[in-house]
């Protein structure tokens, strides 16, 4: 797509130029391409879903990313990956994932003539299952009555097919992209992205002027930021005793039932802060408390616990500050905890993921609003997403316009995960759409 800038407008605003009667014979071409070879996209999911790449503890890392490489060749790209160094991976991880190595996918395509690069980015890694499954196996990647099930179908492999069959659409009919093109599939999303999407940027050699992650809206959304999350655990000391003479302990359970009820006026506290998307939702942070909860060690029925420990997930609004949220949380339960006798607490916090929002203003923005709406028939918003993503690493870290959109799908880290075979036949198309029609 060619754009024109209004003088009326702000300096990032455009308008649409009529679609010049050559790039409406790509489009169609390549629209043609990926619905024929639905199958194929199918395809490639299925066998993606088929690698159970769970996470923790990162099972099949090495596998995927390596069939990942070849389907890149494959498809046009030249294609490689990145072991992470044991040492990193040693300070990074607990000792029970030490032996599960750490990947990144990266690929390249030059365009000719090409002065920009788009970098497409997504996770390989899933959540662990549970649950009885429509299917039994939970990896089954059954296709049913336009459903494809598993887990990772919908966060986020199905990205990953859908882009594969975008990039193979052009390859095969001989469309060039009017920008460079780079891909990353990432590792460790589903905990903190520090091994995958950070080291990336940090670390690998790319050079985009615009990043796609591919999740964080589907349909006719379009993502232009994500939550934050901060993750802490709450362990509560007490004393233990026979379960015979409670009265001569401290019941670390009973002082953790008292301090999650405190937590009530916490929810209600945060709640009275707000942020307005820019299509008009109006988002509040959250806490959930007891994501993981246990007890210490010794723990038998006749004992009085000695010690208990929740978690809490506090997400954090795209327009927060995440270090004045940490010390906010953490002073709440210092001053409540003081509140209840005899209970004594340690806060430690598990992990972090901050939260990212850009205005969408930028070009990039436009053009990718225009792709959407052109294949789903729909007007365009954008939204921000209440779970979080590897947007900011892009945004935040290389200062690029970066923007979420997958096929997304229902029951995401649930059972009966599951994406509609519309939407991954969709985003194939919007992804080669943007690719010869965004020059940058």
């Amino acid at each position: 797509m060619r754009y024109r800038t209004n003088r009326g407008f702000a300096r990032h605003s455009v308008l649409p130029v009529k679609r010049p009667i050559r790039e409406a014979f790509l489009v169609d071409r390549l629209d043609q391409f990926i619905e024929q070879n639905t199958p194929s996209l199918l395809g490639r999911l299925k066998r993606l879903v088929g690698l159970q790449t769970v996470n923790p503890p990162g099972e099949n890392y090495g596998t995927i990313t390596a069939l990942l490489v070849r389907e890149l060749r494959n498809v046009g790209l030249k294609a490689r990956r990145f072991r992470i160094p044991q040492r990193l991976l040693k300070s990074s991880l607990p000792p029970a994932q030490h032996a599960f190595p750490r990947y990144n996918v990266l690929g390249k395509l030059r365009a000719p003539g090409a002065r920009r690069t788009i970098h497409f980015n997504a996770h390989y890694d899933v959540v662990p299952v549970s649950g009885a499954w429509r299917h039994g196996s939970p990896f089954s990647g059954a296709v049913e009555k336009g459903l494809i099930y598993g887990r990772g179908t919908a966060d986020m492999k199905g990205s990953i097919a859908s882009l594969l069959t975008a990039l193979d659409a052009l390859s095969s009919t001989g469309t060039r992209p009017l920008v460079n093109v780079e891909v990353s599939f990432t590792a460790d999303e589903e905990t903190d992205s520090f091994l995958g999407a950070r080291w990336l940027v940090d670390e690998a050699p790319i050079n985009p002027d615009y990043a796609i992650v591919m999740e964080g809206a589907e349909g006719d959304k379009v993502c232009c930021g994500h939550n934050g999350t901060l993750w802490m655990e709450v362990a509560v000391i007490g004393k233990a005793a026979h379960g015979s003479t409670p009265e001569k302990g401290v019941n670390a359970l009973e002082k953790m039932a008292a301090l999650v009820r405190e937590l009530e006026s916490y929810k209600a506290r945060i709640a009275r802060r707000t942020f307005v998307t820019p299509e008009g939702k109006t988002m509040r942070p959250t806490i959930n408390v007891g994501g993981v909860f246990a007890c210490g060690p010794g723990a038998k029925i006749n004992t009085v616990p000695a010690q208990a420990s929740f978690s809490i997930d506090r997400r954090v609004l795209a327009v927060e500050d995440h270090a004045s949220a940490e010390r906010d949380l953490r002073s709440f339960l210092a001053a409540a905890a003081r509140r209840i006798p005899a209970c004594r607490i340690r806060v430690s916090k598990v992990s972090e993921n901050f939260s990212c929002f850009t205005k969408p203003r930028h070009p990039f923005f436009g053009a990718m609003a225009d792709c959407v709406r052109r294949v789903r028939g729909k007007p365009t918003v954008f939204s921000v997403s209440t779970g979080f993503n590897d947007i900011h690493y892009f945004a935040k870290h290389l200062g690029i316009p970066t923007l979420g959109y997958g096929p997304g799908g229902d029951d995401i880290h649930a059972v009966n995960e599951r994406a509609r075979v519309g939407d991954l036949v969709s985003a194939a198309k919007i992804y080669a759409r943007l690719l010869t029609s965004f020059g940058g």
